[in-house]
């Protein structure tokens, strides 16, 4: 497994433009399966997770072609079914965290689909419960076999039906939306997530016949249809690179121009880091994050202490706490980081602690940062990757220390950022991939 060597205490400087968002593509791959004719889509990140998802598909038997700079094509015309109960395909599906989002198209379009637990990010309980109800409401016979560890489900024909989610699951709502647009009847989905990842889904299946009504909100209405047709989509800037670009700016205090990342769709996190005291510029469809001596922790209104959740959207995303936290170790100030939906993603603090950082750690959910306001630097350390998020967070931290670091397991990050330290490096920072 790879290493990164960090360099710390290096200034950033020039223009960055990230990448297309993961979370995104890994939703509009598994939808190609909804359809026979050609789908073909644009900005396709190269990063691990979406190639082991295109890797499957073509396993399973659609035809996949790169055509270059981030375009891709996938024709679902000749999908082997029978490949769902190899060995091989139930190896890679518990490899890959996003392949869970394949069990609804194969449902609708096949009439079966089988899935292990997937893999991904070990950050806590991460239920499948609400997929399945979903899928069961729609009509799907479901088992699982405790023994094998696999979810099997079946359908002659999927029927419309009202559907309440006892969570705003992202993935959980793709599942469900790509199984009702095929499903005969109208479905009611209420407590959808809503993020823009889903918009994008819900915009690219109405482009190929789908009848979808409330998208943007958290209640849909699908009126089912008997086929789809193909279409060509593009994927949205990834937000979360966006704020990983944003923090790693106010770290090291350099300026950077963050290029097209579709500031409509950023929600809540502009606002975010500007509470820490980021200061950020919007010009146009670009960020700029000005050289900061300072950033200064805001309060709320009457002096409290500040207190930064995560939220389903239009709230805070949770793949963004991880940077903010790091960013806040510098700040002067306190913040109270509240990470409400994950009970593992806040252990990655032991290793900032080991850093310098002043961090208390409550409970799982909750730690206090207090700002050193560049009084202290951070100090180089030797620490492995736990999952994505954390991996970008500790990468961000190295190139803000004092010394030269070390993180190992970098394949987390790879996972979820296309060649980071080359891109990292134009921009003037030190980092070198090892074996």
């Amino acid at each position: 497994m790879p290493s990164f060597v960090i360099e710390g205490g290096h200034s950033l400087s020039g223009e960055i433009t990230p990448q297309g968002a993961k979370n995104e593509a890994l939703q509009i791959l598994c939808a190609t399966l909804l359809t026979s004719s050609k789908v073909t889509v644009h900005n396709v990140p190269d990063i691990l997770d979406v190639n082991n998802l295109i890797e499957l598909l073509r396993k399973m038997g659609s035809k996949v072609q790169k055509l270059g700079g981030g375009s891709w094509s996938f024709q679902a015309d000749d999908i082997d079914t029978e490949f769902l109960k190899s060995d091989e395909f139930l190896r890679k599906n518990s490899s890959l965290r996003g392949s869970i989002m394949l069990t609804g198209p194969m449902l609708a379009r096949f009439g079966y689909s089988v899935t292990s637990k997937p893999g991904g990010d070990k950050i806590g309980r991460r239920r499948l419960d609400t997929h399945f109800e979903g899928l069961k409401k729609l009509g799907a016979d479901f088992c699982f076999d405790d023994k094998s560890g696999l979810f099997m489900l079946k359908a002659s024909r999927l029927h419309g039906t009202y559907i309440l989610l006892d969570e705003a699951s992202v993935t959980g709502t793709a599942n469900i939306i790509m199984a009702a647009v095929l499903a005969e009847g109208v479905s009611t989905i209420y407590n959808a997530a809503c993020e823009p990842y889903l918009q994008q889904l819900c915009r690219m299946l109405v482009k190929m016949g789908a009848r979808i009504s409330g998208i943007g909100s958290n209640l849909l209405t699908i009126e089912g249809v008997s086929s789809l047709s193909g279409t060509e989509h593009t994927v949205l800037p990834d937000m979360i690179e966006v704020g990983s670009f944003i923090g790693m700016a106010a770290m090291t205090r350099s300026a950077l121009t963050i290029r097209n990342v579709s500031v409509k769709n950023l929600g809540i996190i502009p606002d975010s880091f500007r509470r820490i005291g980021i200061k950020l510029e919007e010009r146009g469809d670009d960020i700029f994050v000005p050289s900061q001596d300072e950033y200064v922790i805001d309060t709320f209104m009457d002096g409290s202490i500040m207190n930064i959740s995560d939220a389903p959207w239009p709230g805070l995303t949770p793949d963004l706490l991880s940077v903010i936290l790091v960013v806040a170790t510098q700040c002067r100030g306190c913040v109270l980081i509240h990470q409400k939906m994950f009970e593992s993603r806040l252990f990655f603090v032991d290793k900032l602690i080991d850093m310098g950082a002043q961090i208390i750690l409550c409970d799982p959910h909750r730690a206090v940062v207090v700002g050193h306001n560049h009084s202290m630097n951070l100090r180089a350390r030797r620490m492995s990757s736990p999952d994505i998020r954390a991996g970008i967070a500790l990468l961000i931290a190295t190139m803000a220390a004092d010394g030269t670091s070390i993180i190992d397991n970098i394949g987390q990050i790879d996972r979820g950022y296309q060649n980071i330290e080359g891109r990292l490096n134009a921009l003037g920072a030190n980092i070198t991939r090892v074996e």
